[in-house]
């Protein structure tokens, strides 16, 4: 087990489906790290145009191998992951808002 920072561009054209797929119960229902994908978007800050950053926990190697074929590849690009201490906050606006709020549009 291992705790890494990830960094990962997403898919503009693709993030209604993903919040949807947060919200409705889609990913949260995957095992066995559905709930560990939703809570680490809830993570996820909005570090630069189009780029998202956050820490998360994973078990496997790769890092984030299932996650990235089940959920990740479909939304996400150029993921970066690094093995850290900790977990870390960035700065940066909140990803789950910035999806609500284009939902609305």
């Amino acid at each position: 087990m291992a705790i890494y920072s990830v960094k990962a561009r997403y898919m503009e054209e693709k993030m209604k489906e993903f919040y949807q797929k947060l919200t409705d119960g889609t990913i949260q229902n995957q095992k066995p790290d559905g709930q560990e994908i939703v809570n680490s978007m809830k993570r996820a800050k909005i570090t630069e145009p189009n780029v998202i950053q956050w820490s998360e926990m994973c078990f496997c190697s790769p890092p984030l191998k299932h996650e990235r074929e089940t959920v990740y590849n479909q939304f996400l690009e150029d993921i970066q992951t690094k093995v850290i201490d900790e977990d870390v906050e960035y700065k940066g606006k909140f990803f789950m808002d910035f999806l609500a709020k284009q939902n609305k549009e």
